[in-house]
């Protein structure tokens, strides 16, 4: 029996024999947040890695809760007032920032923002709420926040900044620089006091001038160079990470890309880190601080491929961040065995529109040979691919809504008269209502669009779902998720199990 599982069967004996943990009894907390990451997506992503009968990493940990993810004025909610309502215990309208729920992010039907600049009223717009990495670190704990996503995204913002809309992200950067030489609504976060310790994502196109190619800035400020100035040590690429001294190094900056980060998919190891390899590195700082840490990792490349119909790419998203928790389970067990001080906490934002279709025979996990949950659904009798009533055989994977891809999309893929389809499916005779003869080949194949039932135009247009979202809990503090509660409660448990 390996290190990790003797430590899950240590976390679920603890839980089991203790029906209510005492407040204040977590000294740490790492928060994962799987962007999208819905009920499908964790099944499907179980199978595609382990088989139907198989099991996710962050499924073994002791508890588990269902979610209720709706925002202040929506019903299905953006990831900006969803994770929030995990920072704040605040229920916000869509797009804002841990901010009050009498803030808008629009003025009548107009949005608080020009281009990545916020126009976000001074006053008579709501006010912040602080969120529990502020908190944490008024405690003087150590704060972290690691990202696939660029660090001002939606996701990591709601940890350390208070905007009124979400795409304001010029502003959110400044939030996180000390003497950032801006003023106004652009002014440090003070409540950040010495300034959050680890920051690992991308984003650089907001931390860097005006001056300067590929900047989205529309000022001369180096926020980096300003950062630099504070005591923190820069990356931006692998390397510089491998060579980070964490011993030593007690303020990390990491901005790997210019905008997102690669998807798992795509990743050049070379280049970029992997979100295992970012949380590792944050926690070998963050647990140096005698008085405990909150970090907070974000699997946000899960979302953009859902958006995006392409389930391969989310699933294979999916697998990096549970193997992310693998990781940190794995690391904080080295330093704090059997997690008796350290509580982990791994959900969702919201769910998406993604859902399996018919009543497909088992295929166990996908590998070179087998398609498995990416293939097509195959007859559970003969194992053939199973046909609609057009006579086609039809996806497992299929989305609610999204683009239908009137042309062929990025990667030069091609469809064959009369509907076929010769290529990866990103066109509208594969990927839409008239999706052809699929095959196991072009389903699973990188860049395939599932079907979609309500047709939408552009790419990444398929909406968020409005539907629960699971969550698993380990080690201190855990016993108290359970059940089905709302996403502002997670907040409140949270903040117990640090004794704030």
């Amino acid at each position: 029996m390996n290190a990790f599982n003797k430590t899950l069967i240590a976390l679920t004996l603890g839980l089991s024999a203790a029906s209510v943990q005492a407040a204040g009894e977590a000294k740490n907390v790492i928060f994962f947040l799987g962007d999208g990451m819905g009920p499908v997506d964790v099944t499907a992503s179980r199978i595609y890695k382990y088989g139907e009968a198989g099991v996710l990493n962050m499924e073994q940990l002791g508890r588990s809760a269902r979610i209720k993810t709706y925002s202040n004025d929506a019903q299905t909610t953006d990831s900006a007032p969803s994770m929030a309502a995990y920072t704040t215990g605040v229920k916000m309208n869509n797009e804002v920032i841990s901010m009050s729920a009498n803030t808008s992010a629009y003025n009548g039907t107009t949005p608080y923002v020009n281009g990545a600049d916020s126009t976000c009223p001074l006053t008579g717009n709501g006010t912040s709420v602080p969120t529990i990495l502020e908190q944490a670190k008024a405690a003087g704990k150590a704060v972290g926040v690691v990202t696939t996503t660029r660090i001002t995204h939606a996701t990591p913002a709601a940890t350390y900044a208070h905007i009124c809309h979400r795409d304001g992200e010029n502003d959110i950067a400044a939030q996180l620089v000390q003497n950032n030489g801006l003023s106004g609504n652009s002014a440090y976060n003070t409540a950040l006091m010495g300034g959050v310790d680890v920051i690992l994502g991308g984003g650089r196109r907001h931390f860097l001038p005006s001056t300067t190619s590929g900047s989205k800035r529309t000022d001369t400020k180096d926020l980096i160079a300003q950062m630099q100035a504070n005591g923190y040590t820069y990356v931006a690429d692998e390397n510089g990470l491998k060579t980070v001294n964490t011993a030593t190094t007690s303020k990390l900056l990491g901005l790997f890309t210019s905008s997102h980060m690669s998807w798992e998919l795509d990743r050049n190891p070379a280049n970029e880190p992997s979100l295992s390899e970012m949380t590792t590195t944050a926690l070998n700082i963050l647990t140096k601080n005698n008085k405990g840490f909150y970090l907070m990792v974000e699997g946000g490349r899960i979302d953009h491929a859902l958006h995006d119909t392409n389930a391969k790419r989310a699933l294979v998203d999916t697998i990096a961040m549970d193997d992310a928790v693998k990781a940190a389970i794995d690391l904080m067990q080295q330093k704090d065995p059997g997690l008796k001080n350290t509580l982990i906490v791994v959900t969702a934002d919201h769910d998406h529109t993604m859902a399996f279709n018919g009543y497909g025979k088992r295929t166990g996990p996908t590998t070179g040979t087998e398609a498995g949950v990416l293939g097509v659904v195959k007859n559970v009798i003969s194992g053939t691919p199973q046909a609609a009533n057009d006579g086609n055989p039809y996806p497992v994977l299929v989305f609610g809504n999204g683009n239908t891809g009137a042309a062929p999309e990025a990667g030069g893929n091609t469809c064959a008269a009369g509907g076929g389809g010769t290529g990866t499916g990103s066109c509208a005779s594969v990927r839409g209502v008239n999706r052809g003869g699929v095959t196991d080949a072009q389903v699973a194949s990188d860049n395939y669009h599932q079907p979609v039932n309500v047709p939408f135009t552009g790419a990444g247009s398929e909406t968020h779902g409005g539907g629960d979202v699971f969550l698993y809990a380990g080690g201190a503090g855990a016993s108290s998720f359970k059940g089905t509660m709302v996403n502002t409660k997670v907040y409140q448990l949270i903040k117990t199990a640090f004794g704030f």
